[in-house]
């Protein structure tokens, strides 16, 4: 789906909007892990200004299904009190984790929070959500790669792919 000079396009497109309109506000980048760290990995490297960065633990996927329980499992390590927020995303898809992220992130005072997304999901949206940054839009399929996995696979391979067949059911289990 993406190559691996597709994503340093995009995400070189990503850090110059990000530097144009944050870049002397010393914003905070809090990335979701798992999925988001390759993502937010290569991103700030590509700005050139003073920030920080932080992450948070999110579950909210059963295989290949968003169960729509939101859990947080590790917390913010700084506080983020009037900072200036970039919530980096892998992906967006049902728009329900993030919706729950940003308002768990409003409840410690940002002064604001932007999402990025490397991916907006589109078909499957049921919460909508106001994403800042989007790297490419698409309607469906599984991805993996660069962060983003199958049952814990994947997520080491250079550029994004889409899984053919990957089952929807969440209590299905299939060898990578």
């Amino acid at each position: 789906m993406l190559s691996q000079l597709d994503l340093a396009t995009t995400i070189n497109r990503l850090a110059s909007e990000i530097a144009n309109d944050v870049a002397d506000l010393n914003p905070v980048f809090v990335g979701l892990l798992k999925g988001s760290l390759i993502f937010m990995s290569d991103l700030i490297r590509q700005l050139n200004f003073p920030l920080t960065t932080d992450f948070l633990s999110v579950s909210s996927y059963q295989g290949t299904t968003s169960t729509g329980l939101v859990r947080i499992l590790n917390e913010v390590e700084h506080p983020i009190a009037n900072r200036h927020v970039i919530l980096v995303e892998d992906i967006v898809d049902s728009g329900q984790t993030v919706h729950h992220v940003i308002a768990h992130l409003r409840l410690k005072n940002p002064a604001s929070i932007r999402i990025c997304s490397l991916l907006d999901k589109t078909a499957r949206r049921l919460t909508p959500v106001a994403i800042s940054y989007i790297g490419h839009q698409f309607t469906d399929g599984f991805v993996v790669g660069f962060g983003m996995d199958y049952h814990g696979y994947y997520r080491n391979l250079p550029y994004v792919g889409i899984i053919k067949g990957a089952s929807e059911n969440p209590s299905a289990k299939s060898d990578p």
